[in-house]
């Protein structure tokens, strides 16, 4: 069975409006500062360097290099959540049929477990609520616990292919959610953050320095601060599983529990 890691502790990412709002103001103030140091060079007679419009210009294509290959990684992140979604589904059920390889009183057990792990998972997913995450997880932990029990009595008591059948499904069923945990964990580092700042600031001052006195009052300053502010609220909404407005809908868990419901028998998730 997959350990989990530890639990990961909230970060400013986690607030997308917010990183938003403090990059905005932090390019626009780099963006002034250049500004003000191209005035006060030009009150003292100075120039800008020949070359400064070569290093401008690739420093801004570097910059949309590296905004772009970290919008890549929030991407593939939350295609990675996704997809864990679906193997998750299909996990439990798969091992919801193949409780019925149990015998009846184990079979009936394992199946009511398994609708209440069910429901817990999806719980997990549409709640927003901090303490209420935190008490969803113990039960989800007990409920686990329980249906491990539940299977290994079963196995134990008849050995055969058929009950290790049902015991290496509960044991997919316990992985893909340690999997699915793994990869809510699985965040664009800070260190890619931190570097991306950085050149963006550094771009928003010499673009600044590069603004002529006469056009400083206008609203080209704000422009590409503007821009990288937005583009850091997508890449952050899109990076926190629980941040922002763009979330993972448990919508396969969702059809599995409905399907459950009906009576039918679950169907493959997509």
């Amino acid at each position: 069975m997959l350990q989990g890691a530890a639990p990961r502790m909230s970060t400013l990412t986690d607030y997308p409006l917010l990183v938003c709002v403090l990059s905005f103001l932090a390019f626009w103030w780099c963006a002034l500062l250049g500004a003000a140091v191209r005035r006060k060079q030009e009150a003292h007679g100075g120039r800008a360097p020949e070359a400064f419009t070569i290093i401008l210009t690739a420093s801004l294509t570097l910059l949309g290099l590296i905004v772009g290959f970290t919008f890549s990684m929030a991407v593939s992140r939350y295609d990675q959540r996704k997809n864990y979604e679906a193997a998750e589904a299909n996990a439990i059920g798969t091992e919801y049929v193949r409780a019925g390889l149990l015998p009846a009183s184990d079979a009936a057990m394992t199946r009511m477990l398994l609708r209440s792990y069910l429901d817990e998972r999806i719980r997990l997913y549409q709640s927003r609520d901090e303490d209420r995450r935190a008490e969803i997880k113990q039960r989800i932990t007990q409920l686990q616990a329980q249906l491990w029990s539940a299977v290994q009595g079963a196995a134990l008591a008849q050995p055969s292919a058929l009950t290790a059948l049902a015991a290496a499904g509960m044991n997919d069923v316990l992985n893909s959610q340690a999997y699915t945990q793994a990869a809510w964990w699985n965040r664009i580092p800070t260190a890619a953050w931190l570097l991306m700042s950085l050149i963006a600031l550094v771009c928003n001052l010499m673009v600044g320095y590069a603004t002529s006195e006469a056009r400083v009052r206008s609203l080209l300053l704000i422009i590409l601060p503007l821009l990288l502010s937005i583009a850091f609220l997508l890449i952050a909404d899109i990076d926190s599983p629980r941040g922002g407005v763009i979330h993972v809908s448990p919508q396969n868990l969702v059809s599995l529990s409905q399907q459950i419901g009906a009576g039918s028998p679950p169907s493959p998730a997509r």
